[in-house]
């Protein structure tokens, strides 16, 4: 009986050994796969980001064209040639009339006006072209 046991217990040893490399082969194993879908995945996102990234390249040059495109027609033809009617009305009433603006006139004409109200109207004459 007592032989049967220990072959019982040398068998139990010996499974128990088995089952020990078998579960480290395992875990090894489950290291490297999970490694190589790490790596995988990590590829797929990257080429997502740099699709997006290309495609937001793409739409910022043709916004840069257009934007470049739309700059040489205002310099060419400039939308507004006119000025606001109060600002005629209040140049007019310090002589200062159609065509070029004198630079002295227009800073007298101006100097009951606030620095904004100022900027206002020279931006509107620049505009207009009535300025350089």
């Amino acid at each position: 009986m007592e032989n049967k046991e220990q072959e019982i217990a040398d068998r139990l040893e010996a499974a128990t050994t088995l089952l020990e490399r078998t579960l480290g082969w395992l875990e090894e194993r489950q290291g490297a796969l999970s490694g190589e879908v790490e790596r995988i995945s990590a590829t797929i996102e990257q080429s997502r980001r740099e699709a997006e990234l290309a495609e937001k390249l793409a739409a910022a040059e043709q916004e840069l064209v257009e934007l470049k495109a739309g700059s040489t027609q205002n310099v060419l033809n400039p939308l507004r040639r006119t000025l606001p009617s109060t600002t005629s009305e209040m140049l007019a009433k310090h002589g200062i009339g159609e065509g070029p603006v004198d630079v002295r006139a227009l800073d007298a004409a101006l100097a009951g006006l606030s620095l904004e109200q100022r900027i206002a109207v020279k931006t509107q004459l620049l505009r207009a072209g009535a300025i350089a």
